[in-house]
């Protein structure tokens, strides 16, 4: 894990400014992340709009009129001194997918790949316990850290003009469950029937960072009455103990 001796303030245009931990993916600079955005939003300082937790560092997106850049640099250093990262705790979920066939077209490829069956790539990726890093790029798009390198994948040299919402994939060491319809050069395992973004739903998103994901593989004959019930509201995802 790299980790900055000191944080970075970095300026992010006029109205916003990323507090930088470190440059690597690691769950214990997450944390931090993760703390630090909860103590921002529970100071609710004045010109804070809103805040974006990443692998390794806060967005903080602020009114230039209101927001005073010295007097929170100060303020986030306190704040940064005194974090707890063990008062971070996410939810463990397990999600259900569809592997392979028109649910995860890369399946077959990925395995030929790494010269394995199908099976053992499944095997391999339900067996993990995936933390949520973030959420970000698209709407519900939610990155995925804990990959088994035995199936880490480089991306696709000539990315899809379009993929499935709740696509399961993977791309080198990262994973993720794909919360629209979106192009991509990630390598589609599977699909899920729950829906991990809706807009009218509160909160919009189903994951958080910080929250847990096991994988169950389940047969694609329960794909449809699953996607049902997910779109008359129930998430079909289970919370377990972590």
């Amino acid at each position: 894990m790299s980790v900055h001796s000191e944080p970075k303030f970095l300026d992010a245009g006029d109205a916003a400014l990323v507090i930088e931990f470190g440059d690597s993916i690691d769950p214990m600079l997450n944390a931090r992340v993760l703390a630090l955005d909860a103590a921002v939003r529970a100071a609710a300082i004045p010109g804070v709009v809103e805040t974006v937790p990443t692998y390794r560092s806060l967005m903080v997106q602020v009114d230039p009129l209101v927001f005073d850049y010295d007097a929170f640099v100060s303020h986030a250093r306190t704040m940064i001194a005194g974090l707890d990262v063990a008062s971070v705790h996410g939810r463990r979920w397990r999600v259900p997918v569809v592997y392979g066939g028109e649910f995860g077209i890369d399946l077959e490829d990925v395995a030929e790949r790494h010269k394995m069956t199908a099976s053992d790539v499944i095997d391999i990726h339900s067996s993990g316990l995936y933390r949520v890093y973030m959420i970000g790029f698209m709407p519900g798009y939610t990155y995925l850290g804990g990959l088994d390198p035995r199936i880490a994948t480089s991306r696709r040299l000539n990315p899809r003009l379009m993929t499935p919402e709740g696509t399961v994939s993977i791309g080198g060491i990262q994973a993720l469950v794909a919360g629209c319809a979106m192009p991509s050069g990630w390598h589609l395992l599977g699909r899920t029937p729950a829906i991990t973004f809706m807009a009218q739903r509160d909160p919009a998103t189903l994951f958080e960072p910080g929250d847990e994901i096991v994988f169950n593989p389940i047969d694609a004959s329960k794909w449809d009455k699953l996607r049902r019930d997910a779109e008359h509201g129930d998430p079909i995802v289970e919370l377990i103990p972590a």
